[in-house]
């Protein structure tokens, strides 16, 4: 029998649940802990670290579609996701258990798609990238011309392009975050006691 589903399961699948998994326990720790210690108004305010952090978190993608120049994109890939982890986390311990603002909460589910989204990609662009680097290692171990294993994984090439792709879902879902994120916060300030 072969290994590698059992690796592919413990490399790919668990590592993946086990991020939204931790997302979503460390927010229910965070806001149990408030409500343990009396400071349950302070998750009304996290949402404001929580969102800058996402929007720091975007320097990656800015740095990518060359609209700043600054930073290692691999570095910014990588703070990128645990800016992005963190802050989702502040917002998920926000938004708490109070149901009564439905804006938020739709920002609260695009935010928890767009998490989801960034970690499957993630995933499944690490998962093609190795797969095809191992196909191409083998058949060239194996004798094989350059030419020959470039036409043997041309259609291994072409997948590892279309996962590649999986932005052009991650893109929309981030803006219908940021559009929603933006309508709760205009809503807030609108509908705010200020006396």
């Amino acid at each position: 029998m072969s290994r590698w589903p059992a690796s592919l399961i413990s490399r790919e699948v668990i590592p993946f649940y086990l991020s939204l998994a931790l997302l979503g326990g460390a927010a229910l720790a965070l806001d149990a802990l408030l409500h343990w210690s009396q400071m349950v108004w302070i998750g009304r305010y996290v949402g404001i670290p929580g969102v800058l952090l996402i929007l720091a978190s975007s320097a990656y993608s800015m740095r990518k579609r060359k609209l700043i120049k600054a930073g290692k994109p691999v570095n910014l890939l990588r703070w990128h996701e645990r800016l992005a982890w963190a802050g989702s986390l502040l917002v998920l311990v926000h938004a708490g258990i109070h149901f009564n603002a439905w804006l938020g909460w739709l920002a609260v589910w695009a935010m928890l798609i767009n998490v989801a989204s960034g970690l499957t990609g993630k995933f499944l662009i690490g998962r093609a990238r190795k797969r095809l680097e191992a196909t191409r290692t083998r058949l060239l171990a194996e004798g094989l011309s350059p030419a020959v294993v470039e036409e043997k994984t041309h259609w291994d090439s072409l997948t590892y392009s279309a996962v590649k792709q999986w932005r052009i879902v991650h893109v929309p879902i981030t803006l219908a975050f940021a559009v929603l994120a933006l309508a709760h916060i205009i809503a807030i300030f609108l509908f705010w006691g200020w006396k």
